[in-house]
């Protein structure tokens, strides 16, 4: 069985086709003597319509390009705004870091203001011990920097930690929130000493445990600043470590303990401050009060 032909003609030939024709059924008018009233009747009902459909597809084809040039216009319009949108994502998140670097950098000044009395260097954090906290951590600057072993170490607005072991370019840190941390301080306004001590358990709940607190009943207050002691071996004086937030009595009714809130993030540390100067004859044998 044959298959049928579809048989397509395409516009410009239907034109010539339909052209031809009309020649001819002119020609054959004069040929023949057709009277011009006859010749009207035939073009009426041949001609005419042809033309309108013409027209009419003419008209079509006008506006199917119109349609494909305003979609390929959208189209090239929306790949300009996707590259624009991806351009200007890309300087907001420079802009956010380049905002989150200058308030970094602006703590450190303000740090370095605060504690002019010490020299310091500013280090990068390159390395931290797995968990959501800086409980010890590995900076860039070591013993060609001036970086030696019971180094202070400073961030946010207060102390981070001490420097326990280093190299010639670069040093490992154990933060004050570690769990064998413990840092001799003292009550800032009544110099009342205590011992603050690393808890990585508590540090979830944003707190830093003290303990040993000696004052009189009501002498220590909410929200009192709690710095580096005098008599600690290791740790320079007056180094904030943080602010009282709680406190009660402990069962002998002599002493306090309590926690107080940090004055450093130990979740996003970036960039430290040095303190290069060491606390003057450091105890090596004393482990449990630094």
């Amino acid at each position: 069985m044959k298959k049928k032909r579809n048989i397509r003609m395409k516009s410009k030939h239907m034109i010539i086709l339909m052209t031809i024709l009309c020649i001819s059924m002119a020609a054959g008018a004069f040929a023949t003597g057709i009277s011009g009233d006859s010749a009207r009747t035939v073009v009426g009902y041949v001609i005419v319509p042809f033309e309108q459909g013409i027209n009419t597809i003419g008209n079509w084809l006008l506006s199917v390009q119109d349609n494909f040039q305003n979609v390929k216009k959208l189209a090239e319009e929306n790949a300009t705004l996707k590259t624009q949108v991806e351009e200007l994502t890309v300087q907001n998140n420079e802009l956010t870091q380049n905002q989150k670097d200058l308030t970094r950098l602006r703590e450190l000044y303000n740090l370095d203001q605060e504690y002019s009395q010490y020299p310091k260097i500013m280090a990068e954090v390159i390395a931290k011990d797995p968990g959501n906290w800086y409980h010890t951590f590995t900076i860039d600057k070591g013993r060609d920097d001036g970086v030696n072993v019971n180094s202070n170490v400073l961030a946010g607005a207060g102390l981070v930690g001490i420097v326990t072991e280093v190299g010639s370019n670069w040093a490992a840190v154990r933060s004050i929130i570690d769990d064998d941390s413990n840092v001799s301080a003292q009550i800032s306004e009544t110099e009342d000493p205590c011992i603050v001590t690393g808890n990585l358990e508590l540090i979830d709940s944003g707190k830093v445990e003290f303990s040993q607190l000696q004052s009189p009943e009501g002498k220590v207050s909410i929200g009192d600043r709690v710095v580096t002691s005098h008599i600690s071996d290791r740790f320079v004086k007056g180094l904030l470590i943080g602010y009282i937030s709680e406190i009660k009595q402990d069962s002998n009714n002599l002493t306090y303990n309590g926690y107080l809130v940090p004055a450093a993030d130990f979740q996003h540390l970036q960039k430290v401050l040095v303190i290069t100067d060491l606390k003057e004859n450091p105890r090596e044998e004393d482990q449990n009060a630094q």
